[in-house]
């Protein structure tokens, strides 16, 4: 690992198109990959005496950089390795087929999920092969060696759209201009953990996190919540964050309306590809409420083409809601590369047009829904997109008696959590009358 040193107070090294910095801050530090600003003049440095540049390579421990003083008044995170590598390139050679880059901040960045998303992020596969990104990863002080492993894979994979990595415990500073938010990190519930203790600790995690966007991130960022009870964290997250469009969060549902076409396709002897207008409703818990009545395979309505009612309402759902404890059962841990796959789907679907007479699930704000759904909650609803990150709600869906039922359900869990939280959306003293404990298998 190379380790520019330098001694002055302004330090700065500059060889033939090649410009290094070096400063520092507590608790943040900046990865910048290929991080090449496109100068057409270089800006000027002052002049510096006894600055010198020195590279070694240890087998267990990496030099930290000398902390310098830096005229700018704005605070600079420290470089490490080749993220902090800064090219001065010429006008002409800026690679102007790429787009304005784009900043992502991804929470519980050093877990299993974040394991498998982040190197599709930084491959292009979320947002396109010309879309250039800069990563900025939240973890805490016990995951943050952590997260310099996960920076050095990175760093490793050499990933052309990947322009920047920052890492940091403070949200404060890793949101700072995020136009999208992936919070995964949540605590996970442990054996004789309550579920409204649960909603508490996690929903603190996620009113802190609201608070920081509010104050510094993008007026127009996205926010997906994974971390679960994720429903009722993305309800706390939204109401601490005023200053942006309660229209901009999304609880994550994807991976249950994945795992519905995957049980629709088994049973109707098709690829999953064929299965389309899958609905997941409500709370991402067992209350959820998967969606045959509107589905369709190849364009047909699924009871036309699955004729079996009994298997429709009642083992269909089952899997559906129990699939992650299946999974746990066969290899001991729950879900990770398809909850970020599943992530993967949900941004796409925001940022692609939806095709034609389809919709996809996402856990939205009910304001103004055309269900009939109690206002004021997220709740897993049927959407459609332009592309442009923005969504609408779908309005020609049939809901009969049968669905109706199931979606109050979850309605009145919702519900019930929201009251639950009350301290911490500002809506006064929390009471919790939840009904039954539905949280879905791999969260005890």
């Amino acid at each position: 690992m190379a380790v520019a040193e330098l001694s002055s107070s302004t330090a700065y090294a500059k060889s033939n198109s090649q410009l290094s910095y070096i400063s520092s801050t507590s608790s943040i530090r900046r990865f910048s990959s290929y991080h090449r600003r496109l100068l057409a003049f270089p800006p000027p440095y002052p002049k510096t005496q006894n600055s010198r540049i020195s590279c070694s390579v240890t087998s267990s421990q990496v030099q930290a950089p000398v902390p310098v003083q830096n005229q700018d008044t704005k605070k600079k995170p420290e470089c490490f390795g080749v993220f902090c590598l800064t090219y001065d390139l010429k006008a002409e050679e800026e690679t102007k087929a790429w787009k304005k880059l784009i900043n992502i901040a991804v929470s519980g960045a050093a877990g299993m999920i974040s394991n498998h998303l982040l190197f599709k992020l930084a491959s292009g596969e979320v947002f396109g092969p010309d879309q250039p990104i800069a990563l900025k990863l939240l973890g805490s002080e016990r995951s943050f060696e952590a997260l310099e492993g996960v920076a050095m894979e990175l760093e490793d994979s050499l990933y052309p759209l990947l322009r920047e990595v920052s890492i940091g415990i403070d949200p404060y500073e890793v949101f700072q201009d995020v136009e999208w938010a992936l919070l995964i990190g949540a605590k996970p519930r442990g054996p004789g953990l309550e579920r409204a203790d649960l909603l508490d600790i996690n929903g603190q995690i996620f009113a802190e996190q609201g608070k920081a966007l509010n104050a510094v991130a993008s007026r127009n960022v996205k926010v997906m919540v994974v971390g679960n009870p994720c429903n009722t964290n993305a309800l706390i997250c939204l109401k601490n964050a005023p200053n942006i469009p309660a229209k901009n969060f999304h609880a994550l549902t994807r991976l249950d309306e994945n795992r519905a076409k995957c049980q629709l396709a088994l049973k109707a002897g098709v690829f999953y590809d064929k299965v389309s207008n899958v609905t997941i409703w409500g709370n991402h818990s067992t209350t959820q409420v998967p969606d045959f009545l509107n589905a369709r395979i190849h364009g047909i309505p699924v009871k036309e083409v699955i004729k079996d009612t009994k298997w429709l309402e009642e083992e269909f759902t089952e899997k559906v809601q129990k699939r992650g404890g299946a999974l746990i059962q066969k290899w001991g841990r729950s879900s990770a590369a398809s909850t970020a796959v599943s992530i993967v789907d949900g941004i796409r679907s925001l940022v692609t047009p939806t095709p034609e007479g389809d919709w996809f699930s996402s856990g939205v704000y009910t304001s103004g829904n055309p269900y009939g759904i109690a206002e004021g909650i997220i709740f897993s609803m049927p959407c459609r997109s332009k592309g442009d990150g923005d969504y609408e709600l779908v309005k020609d869906v049939i809901i009969d008696d049968f669905l109706r039922r199931r979606i109050k359900k979850s309605e009145d869990e919702l519900l019930a959590e929201k009251r639950c939280v009350a301290h911490l959306t500002g809506e006064g003293i929390a009471v919790c009358d939840l009904p039954e404990d539905t949280m879905l298998p791999g969260e005890v």
